[in-house]
């Protein structure tokens, strides 16, 4: 089958793992339609998820498919960066490869990926990493697992304990689409984790990467796991880009998807030493490759470092939001005052320990909104408190 469009075709046709994709001349579209092509500053990135290129007698591996970055001519002068560099094809069999060596060696030793870690144990970890860094999440993780080693176990707690518990781990509702968690998994699933992604995915706060990553690290199954670090990790040795855009796009999807390896053990593999590459070596503000190339493991292979490490494209779409003075930060006061408080707290008592002027319209915007989230009560007194049941 042929498309058109703005004087390209593509070919598609069926091939390895789905389909197969190759560069056709331009269509006869006359001038304007060559103009218009002309005028791009660049093609979308072509997946080649192809046959083997010479027919072998073994099961098809990674190295059966490839990323290829075709671009349209540019005008003079024109350049963009996420066309990836001219004539740079990424191996993806040594991305792999290498990133898994690499990681074999570099990985932190964090409870949640021990020998003895539990699919509960994982997912626990999984949603309390989202935004949250790993040095703070950590004590926090320790703590609550003793507490509640079992889904059956934070399912039976009162709410109030719970957000107690979560401390300042931020995002406190988090903890109550936690406690929703193991609630549905103790009524749906006898109290086991299940390991099924369209399972994991129909659980109370449990989103796409989320399943995909208790998938990979719990069970070790194979599974496209995509979180910001491995987002900067693909951008940079396959597409050029020296930062993913604010959004992940279909795209980008795609090409996640053609380097995961097809085994289980391989995909789960891929899946911590990519997004540890990205944590530790690839980060978003200092990679370490600029400083020293052989910190990281596949520097050779990435396309960005071979273009001459062009600027972020993005960074004007990227907006950086102040904490000071937010409503966020206030909604924070507000809960660690009421998590240690020894029982309900009048309004008077919460604007004195806030130090703020009496009836805030601020601190009374964001009573309101804890209220209307689940995350504080008032009782009939007009006190605050934090859920009992």
């Amino acid at each position: 089958m042929t498309a058109c469009r703005t004087g390209q075709r593509y070919d598609i046709s069926a091939g390895f793992r789905g389909c197969r994709a190759r560069w056709l001349p331009p269509c006869r579209g006359g001038p304007q339609g060559q103009a218009r092509a002309a005028s791009l500053s660049a093609r979308v990135a072509v997946l080649s998820l192809a046959a083997p290129l010479v027919p072998r007698p073994r099961a098809p591996r990674p190295g059966d498919y490839r990323v290829r970055v075709l671009r349209s001519p540019l005008p003079p002068g024109s350049r963009t960066p996420t066309s990836g560099h001219a004539g740079h094809e990424p191996d993806l069999d040594e991305l792999v490869e290498r990133t898994v060596g690499w990681f074999a060696t570099a990985r932190r030793d964090l409870p949640w990926r021990a020998a003895d870690r539990t699919p509960w144990g994982v997912l626990v970890s999984e949603v309390m990493l989202q935004q949250t860094p790993v040095v703070r999440v950590e004590p926090a993780w320790r703590a609550w697992m003793e507490r509640w080693p079992t889904p059956a176990h934070l399912a039976a707690a009162s709410t109030a304990d719970v957000l107690r518990a979560w401390d300042r781990l931020g995002y406190p509702r988090r903890a109550l689409r936690l406690q929703e968690c193991a609630r549905a998994v103790v009524e749906r699933h006898g109290g086991a984790v299940p390991d099924d992604e369209e399972a994991l995915r129909a659980l109370p706060g449990i989103g796409e990467y989320t399943a995909a990553a208790v998938r990979a690290f719990a069970f070790g199954r194979r599974s496209v796991v995509v979180d910001t670090n491995v987002r900067r990790v693909l951008a940079r040795t396959i597409t050029g880009a020296a930062l993913p855009a604010p959004s992940p796009t279909a795209a980008e999807r795609a090409v996640a998807a053609a380097v995961v390896p097809d085994g289980d053990a391989d995909a789960a593999a891929w899946a911590a030493a990519s997004m540890e590459l990205g944590a530790l070596v690839c980060t978003a503000r200092s990679p370490h490759c600029l400083t020293d190339p052989g910190a990281c493991p596949v520097a050779d292979l990435c396309a960005w470092r071979a273009a001459g490490y062009p600027a972020d494209e993005h960074a004007h779409r990227r907006r950086a939001q102040s904490w000071h003075g937010t409503d966020r930060q206030c909604r924070g006061r507000i809960m660690a005052v009421l998590r240690t408080a020894p029982g309900p707290v009048g309004r008077v008592a919460l604007d004195a320990a806030l130090a703020t002027e009496p009836d805030d319209p601020q601190v009374t915007r964001c009573l309101g909104g804890l209220v209307e989230d689940g995350l504080v009560e008032q009782d009939d007194a007009g006190a605050y408190r934090l859920p009992e049941d």
